[in-house]
């Protein structure tokens, strides 16, 4: 088990630019595939991207790519969320999420969550 959590959200105009962080605790983060989810009101949790425990491999959402990078550093426990040319439609609650195993885009092969972090995008 890990205990993620996250920061970086905020309120931000669109065109605009975030990155959001996960501090992940244990000494076996590294050996986790990790990936970040995305809830907006009313709507289920979707799948923004997600890559592997090496960072080897990255798997986006076809709305975010070319605007969104995933990225980890294991000597730091952290994974990153950059998040570029920001949308309306990116407005949600941004939660990190971990599995060990291979780094998958559903919600419900994750068992370990943090408790999210707010982005807003204002026109």
């Amino acid at each position: 088990q890990v205990q993620l959590v996250e920061s970086g959200g905020g309120l931000v105009q669109a065109g605009g630019s975030l990155r959001l962080s996960c501090a992940a605790s244990g000494r076996t983060f590294s050996t986790y595939a990790m990936a970040w989810f995305r809830q907006a009101p009313g709507k289920e949790r979707e799948f923004v991207a997600a890559l592997t425990w090496n960072g080897g491999s990255t798997y986006y959402q076809d709305s975010v790519k070319g605007r969104f990078t995933i990225s980890r550093d294991n000597a730091k426990n952290t994974v990153y969320l950059q998040m570029n040319n920001l949308k309306l439609e990116d407005t949600a609650v941004y939660y990190c999420a971990a599995r060990q195993g291979y780094a998958s885009g559903q919600f419900y092969q994750y068992d370990n969550w943090g408790q999210g972090t707010q982005v807003t995008v204002s026109s």
